[in-house]
């Protein structure tokens, strides 16, 4: 077998790592086929068993001579979703990625993968219609998940900063993040993301919110049409719109309210004898309690659900306003109040999954990025869901994930009949990741 490339260009000089007893300890660079991925065939049997990666390479047209591809679409995207999933944020990353055996192997090849130019060339091909597909192919991917019909979805909207150091197109300078950024909005149900939609910062955080909740709802109730939808989030949210429009259509909504005098007036008396219990017991005092609310733009009074507190750091009144039924404290505790569950998975997208790398000038490409990052994390989502329910990794984040499983060394060899992955005997993630395997290979 000929010598593997995998080194090519690294200094092969001697390291030395000093002695323990009489023995010298050292290092080479010439360790034959060797790689640090070999967690990526886990991402490739996740890949695989959902058709991801092939369906979102049907979304993009490729412009090139089919005569002359050495590189397909599908085998990019493969390269670039396992590579940020794997903690490769950069496409420089692939110049000597593209030689690693796992990774080629995981691709589908039996040859070098693309490079770095290569890769970015396809970014170039972005355009609207290009996001559109694959915006589709995230709710598409969500609904196929599901084996029943669900009674109840979720669906938690929320818009986060991506800071831009460079001269990206649409960027603009947004005061309250104080920062030149985009404004990507994120739409989740649960841990599934259904919407990553990148948008310029020089608009109000809740515009398109109406547009993509129509489309939304429409294609769930197409898909599950007794469905019980929930629309939630903060204030930022609570526009007349969005709720005007949900309750013409039958979907429910608990949305943050932004406090303001009038609001504060109606609960004044209530956070009154609040002070005055917190002052005579020293303990922190808190209710949860409702009232009828119509803002100057409402038509109607609507239910406003107020969660009260007085401690050592004085007093935060919130508001929800909401159409749900039920128990104040239940809704506020039991269901507003999980969207924070969804600041966490945008974190995991944003900064485990790199999705504010959006680095490149034209605005459609850093798009696309924002999306390959969102595919990233479908299939990180999915291999928590699919392959490790009852493990120790079950609700691990992508970091953890990546540590523990993902980045594994093995060496690797192939031959005519075989290609083989040698583990690390004393691995402790060994019998989560066979266990993985065997369920991703599951029927």
């Amino acid at each position: 077998m000929p010598k593997p490339n995998c080194t090519e260009g690294a200094d092969v000089g001697v390291i030395d790592f000093g002695r323990l007893g009489r023995r010298v300890v050292e290092g080479r660079f010439d360790g034959g086929s060797m790689t640090s991925d070999g967690g990526v065939m886990l991402l490739s049997a996740v890949d695989r068993k959902l058709g991801l990666i092939e369906a979102a390479s049907r979304c993009i047209a490729d412009p090139r001579n089919p005569l002359l591809i050495k590189h397909g679409v599908r085998d990019m995207l493969r390269q670039r979703v396992y590579g940020l999933a794997l903690g490769w944020e950069d496409l420089n990353d692939h110049a000597a990625l593209r030689q690693d055996v796992a990774m080629q192997t995981a691709v589908g090849v039996d040859r070098e993968v693309a490079s770095a130019p290569t890769l970015c060339r396809l970014e170039s091909w972005a355009d609207r219609a290009t996001a559109v597909r694959l915006q589709q192919l995230l709710v598409e991917q969500f609904i196929a998940s599901f084996k029943t019909a669900p009674k109840e979805l979720v669906l938690d909207f929320d818009a986060t900063d991506n800071p831009l150091h460079g001269q990206q197109e649409q960027r603009f300078f947004h005061g309250y993040y104080d920062n030149y950024c985009y404004l990507p909005l994120y739409v989740f149900c649960g841990q599934q993301l259904l919407c990553a939609y990148l948008r310029p910062s020089r608009i109000d955080g809740a515009q398109h919110t109406a547009a993509i909740l129509k489309l939304l709802v429409r294609r769930l109730r197409q898909a599950w049409p007794d469905v019980r939808i929930i629309f939630r989030g903060d204030s930022g949210f609570c526009r007349q719109r969005v709720i005007n429009w949900c309750e013409r259509s039958g979907v429910h909504y608990i949305i943050g309210l932004a406090r303001n005098p009038r609001l504060e007036a109606m609960v004044a008396f209530a956070q009154l004898a609040l002070k005055e219990d917190y002052e005579r017991t020293k303990q922190k005092q808190r209710l949860i309690d409702e009232f009828r609310y119509a803002a100057q733009s409402w038509p109607h009074e609507r239910r406003v659900i107020t969660r009260l507190e007085w401690g050592d750091q004085g007093h935060n009144p919130r508001f929800i306003v909401t159409n749900l039924e039920g128990d104040a404290a239940t809704l506020y505790d039991g269901v507003y109040c999980q969207r924070g569950e969804a600041e966490n998975r945008i974190k995991e997208a944003q900064v485990g999954l790199f999705a504010t790398r959006t680095s490149c000038h034209v605005f459609a490409a850093n798009q696309l990025r924002v999306l390959l990052a969102a595919l990233a994390y479908v299939l990180i989502e999915r291999l928590r869901a699919l392959a490790l329910q009852g493990t120790a990794l079950a609700k691990a984040q992508v970091d953890t994930l990546r540590i523990r499983l993902l980045k594994v060394a093995a060496v690797v060899t192939r031959n005519t009949r075989r290609i083989r992955l040698y583990l690390a005997s004393s691995w402790p993630s060994a019998p989560i990741f066979a266990q993985a395997m065997n369920m991703l290979r599951s029927p």
